[in-house]
């Protein structure tokens, strides 16, 4: 995984951590939000949770949250890029 997190990196852990399985350019339709998709706060816990593993940071508190993917890359990438800086 590179320093920060693309679509279809995000289907993969969306399948993985959440058991959905999303097509990543559904994920980047304009619009696009995870409630769709059955995709809930818990199952962006999961997403989270992995994400701190793999790259030993902490994500942005409310990523979790996020309504949109597109929302929830510009917080995990804005987490990673803060950590690429530091």
């Amino acid at each position: 995984m590179s320093n920060t997190l693309s679509y279809p990196e995000l289907a993969e852990l969306l399948q993985a951590r959440a058991g959905v399985a999303v097509d990543p350019g559904d994920l980047a339709r304009p619009g696009a939000e995870f409630d769709a998709f059955g995709i809930d706060s818990l199952g962006l816990l999961g997403v989270v949770g992995e994400l701190e593993n793999r790259h030993n940071l902490k994500v942005t508190s409310g990523a979790e949250s996020a309504k949109t993917p597109a929302e929830f890359l510009e917080l995990v990438n804005s987490s990673l890029a803060a950590k690429a800086g530091a």
